[in-house]
């Protein structure tokens, strides 16, 4: 599913024009992002959790030459489903 279709298929469900859909998906991201940016958690029951993780700095190794590396410290999304999530996907 691609945007396009995510935003047609919310726009049908909650009976919303296609464009309010859109408004409504891009605030949520961009709520999304700023928390999350911030260092907050957004958790949505029933769904997950969006967190930032912190990765540090190590060493690494370049597989083609063996060479030895450094690897910068970096910051990444993380999402952690919730068990309402992950039962529906069992069955």
């Amino acid at each position: 599913m691609n945007t396009s279709e995510l935003i047609a298929a919310i726009a049908e469900r909650a009976d919303l024009s296609k464009a309010d859909a859109r408004k409504a998906l891009d605030a949520t991201f961009e709520v999304i992002t700023g928390a999350v940016k911030k260092g907050d958690a957004v958790a949505v029951k029933d769904f997950g959790k969006f967190d930032l993780r912190e990765r540090a700095a190590r060493k690494g190794r370049n597989p083609q030459t063996g060479e030895t590396i450094d690897i910068a410290a970096s910051r990444s999304l993380g999402f952690t489903a919730a068990k309402a999530l992950k039962d529906a996907l069992a069955s």
